[in-house]
């Protein structure tokens, strides 16, 4: 009977490339080209592209608008960006009307001013009403024009099952003194009522009063957010060009420092081999199963470029190269000259351990001096973008606040004055785009400040720049850039404008 053969498998674990670069240059080319798009969104958005018709470029391009022509709100309301969306405003009393047989309410309708455009679009509102008596009785729920006219009735019974007490009206014109009124047969135990209507105020629901792109509102846990406000497509085209890269180059680097870190003690324990008599091939492949942190798998590709018959002076300088930083190469290169010249090895590779150690020693006492400063840099940074936050919010909307009614005395219109003085009316959004200009400049030199003090390589200090960058981007968006800071309206109120009345 003919025996099987048996199959040999052998697992070669192969040198791979090394891919390190080829990532950096992938993130680069990713970030650059957001970091592009993000700068280009912005600038475009902002003042510097305004055109004479008052507009962005990004509106006058996605609109369609001739740059000196000036839109009205029938030309906003054919564009997607500028359409407005009408906003809901609702009126109920504060408490229920009880023990009345005719009760009425007056109440104003807010609109959208004259001046913003000539064509209105309607506002449609919803009225409904509950009514409860002792025994079931005829009602009448209707609602009056400031003339006193009657715009709309519903006739219903309070015993009705079927009763639904609806109105609808078309379009509420804006004006003063409109009426709400329940008129019951049998007195009422108690009466209710609501209102609902769509308001327009002709200000687009994503832009500001002076056309710049503010981006929807998001609210999250009771905060008003605008996360795509052009301001932030500033901090955010820095943040995304270089912090990715930034990011993944110091990990590379750390990574490389921990192999430096276990580097001496690898070169002390290959002295130790070679002094009990063992080959160079020998004792690495011997230490291949040792323990050596973040040089495990390098040594491991030694043993294994060892056991396929290279030269162990051919190894190391493959090593050297593959770690690449001073400290590796200086040592290595000694110990390829020693290995060539030939003699007492051992006390070269005792003293390349001892020269590795002590540098590694000063590295480590650098960044335990320097951490102070950095610490400082991060500090005055924090205080400086506390002091900006302030002012933008507080300072500033407080100065707009106190000299917004014009003054007579001022010929320009707007302003007090102190003394020979005049404090003009100022806008607080341009300078919230000011200090947000700072902030974000000031990350740039303090994060590369920090990190060229810390290791001297300019990524560190790009991914120290990243997070102030982020950070001042979270306290504008959730402290400063609030409705009433950027130019959104107030939205006004669907309210009483005295009390009840009998009719």
């Amino acid at each position: 009977m003919a025996r099987k053969k048996e199959k040999i498998i052998v697992k070669l674990d192969l040198p791979k490339d090394d891919t390190t670069l080829t990532k950096l240059y992938a993130i680069l080319a990713a970030s650059i080209f957001l970091g592009l798009a993000c700068f280009t969104f912005w600038v475009t958005n902002s003042h510097f592209t305004t055109s004479p018709n008052g507009q962005p470029l990004f509106v006058n391009t996605v609109c369609q608008y001739d740059m000196n022509y000036i839109p009205t709100f029938a030309d906003n309301e054919s564009c997607s960006i500028l359409k407005d969306e009408p906003d809901v405003l609702v009126m109920e009393p504060e408490d229920s009307w009880v023990d009345f047989k005719s009760l009425g309410q007056m109440f104003d309708v807010p609109g959208m001013d004259e001046n913003i455009s000539d064509v209105r679009p309607p506002q449609p509102l919803v009225a409904t009403c509950s009514v409860t008596t002792a025994v079931p009785s005829d009602y009448s729920f209707i609602l009056k024009d400031p003339a006193g006219v009657e715009i709309a009735r519903y006739d219903g019974n309070s015993g009705s099952g079927d009763d639904d007490c609806y109105l609808e009206v078309i379009n509420m014109e804006k004006g003063n003194l409109y009426q709400v009124i329940i008129i019951s047969d049998e007195a009422v135990q108690e009466g209710s009522y609501r209102l609902e209507m769509d308001y327009f105020d002709g200000v687009p629901e994503n832009m500001n009063n002076q056309s710049q792109w503010i981006g929807p509102e998001i609210n999250l846990g009771g905060l008003s957010l605008r996360p795509t406000i052009f301001l932030n497509f500033f901090g955010l085209g820095f943040f995304v060009t270089f912090w990715p890269a930034s990011f993944y180059w110091d990990r590379v680097k750390t990574k490389i420092n921990r192999m430096e870190e276990k580097f001496p003690d690898f070169l002390r324990d290959l002295a130790e081999y070679w002094k009990g008599g063992l080959s160079m091939t020998v004792a690495v492949q011997t230490l291949a199963t040792s323990e050596y942190g973040a040089l495990n798998d390098e040594v491991k590709k030694m043993s294994d470029q060892l056991s396929w018959g290279v030269s162990f002076g051919d190894v190391i300088e493959m090593f050297a190269v593959r770690v690449g930083t001073p400290l590796v190469m200086r040592a290595i290169s000694l110990i390829s000259e020693a290995n060539r010249a030939g003699g007492k090895i051992s006390d070269i590779l005792v003293t390349a351990a001892n020269d590795s150690r002590e540098i590694k020693f000063l590295e480590g006492e650098r960044k335990r001096t320097i951490s102070s400063y950095i610490s400082v840099i991060w500090t005055s940074y924090g205080v400086f973008l506390g002091v900006i936050v302030v002012l933008a919010k507080v300072f500033i909307p407080a100065i707009a606040g106190s000299n917004s009614e014009p003054s007579s005395d001022d010929a320009a219109g707007g302003g007090q004055q102190l003394g020979n003085m005049v404090i003009r009316n100022i806008e607080p959004l341009f300078f919230l785009t000011i200090f947000y200009y700072g902030v974000t400049m000031q990350a740039l030199g303090n994060g590369s400040m920090a990190g060229l003090m810390a290791n001297g390589r300019f990524s560190s200090g790009m991914k120290h720049s990243g997070m102030m960058i982020l950070m001042s981007m979270v306290c504008f968006n959730l402290i400063v850039f609030t409705p009433d800071l950027i130019g959104v309206t107030t939205l006004p109120a669907l309210k009483p404008s005295a009390g009840t009345f009998s009719p």
